[in-house]
């Protein structure tokens, strides 16, 4: 399963020939609005910096080799008061399965956890304010199990919105030996990949 990272909280998951895009964006800071193209497109919620549908030219074909779940979450920690409801998804195709928590905004319940199950990679927020915040992600690591984690959601500098954590915020947290650095915006997950906190690098052109 090949994993590109396309800035903020957007990612697109390829395994068979098939693509998927979820949360694309408009109007964050640094980026570039989404154009891509995609077989289908998932959002975690209804935001513009996570539903830019529109960025997306739906091309599909031929049979997904993708099984999709969700498990309903909240964008805040009161019971979607403030922001309302966040859809995590889960990815399986070729015996690997891939989480993205979208902009959760609280600790996972055993009940969610459960529900989630074992994963081999997660995208999770670590940038705070409108999400869990870099100690939150942390903790919430052991919880999820992963071998891989990508985190999002965060600022670098002219990057991202400017009222959220850095990821320094967060990489200061994890075993400097944990952190891999990726010149691209892309890795190729399969069962033999190590156990690492993936940063990738959104590509400026």
């Amino acid at each position: 399963m090949r994993i590109e990272w396309l800035g903020h909280a957007c990612f697109a998951l390829e395994s068979g020939g098939w693509r998927i895009v979820i949360d694309p964006y408009q109007g964050v800071r640094g980026f570039r609005d989404v154009a891509t193209t995609a077989d289908q497109v998932f959002c975690s919620h209804g935001h513009f910096d996570h539903a830019y549908r529109e960025g997306v030219a739906l091309t599909p074909g031929g049979q997904s080799p993708f099984t999709v779940q969700t498990v309903a979450s909240f964008h805040d920690g009161e019971g979607g008061a403030l922001r309302g409801g966040n859809t995590i998804h889960i990815f399986s195709a070729g015996g690997l399965r891939a989480v993205h928590l979208g902009d959760l905004g609280h600790p996972l319940s055993p009940e969610q956890l459960a529900a989630i199950g074992p994963c081999d990679a997660v995208m999770i927020p670590v940038g705070g304010t409108y999400t869990i915040d870099a100690r939150q992600a942390h903790a919430q690591l052991e919880t999820l199990g992963a071998r891989v984690v990508l985190p999002m959601h965060y600022r670098l500098g002219a990057l991202g919105l400017e009222n959220i954590g850095t990821l320094d915020d967060f990489l200061a947290l994890c075993p400097p030996e944990a952190i891999r650095r990726y010149e691209g915006s892309a890795l190729e997950l399969t069962a033999e990949t190590p156990a690492q906190i993936g940063v990738l690098t959104y590509q400026m052109t």
